[in-house]
């Protein structure tokens, strides 16, 4: 069963949407936005073995936050989460579910604008390896990574491309990014392979009716979510044996780096990862200027 479809019933979701509504006088856009945060909520700590909401402490919470920003949610969308947990506990209170407040004294994590860290070539290729035929899945699983990788898209990009986005045959996909910008991105040759392989031989056996027109699905035949792609990479991190901490962002992150490392220009690969501002791609060209002063330390006679 996916994630997203085992939040448990004690978390009172549906309680909490009325609390908003009647109580709260919430809009309908306040009550999507909040509920869907508690839920993935409630779905993080199932995979933590925490049944309900009284039994998470403020540490935990704060380890969910930053869980957020490993997926790549925005400051913004983790700060409104925040909000969301806050009010959350106000209904627990008064509904005498829980006792305490554990969002008190909670605060967004506060990340500058840090190096990101990067994969090296053969860390991928570890990573990509090790989706062996011994997975169910595995036409999926590769095409999905081959494309998040081969192309840097953001997680809730590559679960949201559908199967009418992809043109294979001019070599590009349609992305819809952040505020819904549209652009084209480049597929390599091996992330073509793989897609037209799942295409053929795996998703019509996983299209019941419910796949929304979504190219990659779960193993119930509809849309793959944020976290059950998030869980899919971790698995394979782990299989590969790389011990960095890699999350879908890091796919992204080595992108646009092995992009530079090859020589690519700058404004191409703003383009290619659809940053609006190219002051956003330019943290690139100092994981860049790391590795060419780790190269010439390296090879100079005087490094």
């Amino acid at each position: 069963m996916d994630a997203t479809e085992r939040a448990p019933r004690a978390f009172l979701i549906e309680r909490f949407g009325e609390f908003l509504a009647l109580e709260q006088g919430s809009s309908p856009r306040t009550l999507e936005a909040y509920g869907s945060d508690v839920r993935r909520l409630a779905e993080w700590a199932a995979l933590h073995s925490i049944g309900a909401p009284e039994g998470l402490t403020s540490r935990q919470l704060r380890d969910f936050l930053y869980h957020l920003s490993d997926l790549g949610l925005a400051p913004a969308s983790i700060a409104r989460s925040l909000s969301a947990l806050r009010t959350y506990w106000r209904f627990l209170l008064a509904e005498g579910v829980s006792r305490a407040d554990p969002t008190e004294k909670l605060e967004a994590p506060k990340r500058g604008r840090t190096l990101p860290e990067v994969l090296t070539v053969d860390e991928v290729g570890r990573i990509l390896g090790a989706i062996t035929l011994d997975e169910p899945l595995v036409l999926r699983d590769r095409a999905m990574l081959e494309l998040a990788y081969g192309c840097g898209l953001r997680v809730s990009e590559w679960i949201g491309v559908g199967v009418q986005d992809l043109a294979l045959d001019e070599g590009v996909v349609r992305i819809f990014g952040k505020g819904g910008r549209e652009r084209l991105v480049p597929v390599g040759r091996t992330a073509i392979g793989a897609l037209a392989m799942y295409l053929r031989e795996l998703r019509p056996r996983l299209e019941h009716g419910a796949g929304a027109g979504r190219l990659f699905l779960n193993a119930r035949g509809r849309p793959l979510s944020r976290m059950g792609a998030w869980l899919l990479l971790r698995k394979y991190v782990e299989a590969s044996g790389v011990t960095k901490h890699v999350t879908p962002h890091t796919l992204r992150h080595s992108f646009a780096t092995h992009l530079l490392e090859g020589g690519a220009d700058l404004r191409a690969v703003q383009e290619m990862l659809g940053h609006a501002d190219i002051s956003t791609t330019q943290i690139y060209t100092h994981v860049d200027r790391e590795y060419l002063r780790s190269v010439h330390r390296q090879f100079h006679p005087r490094g």
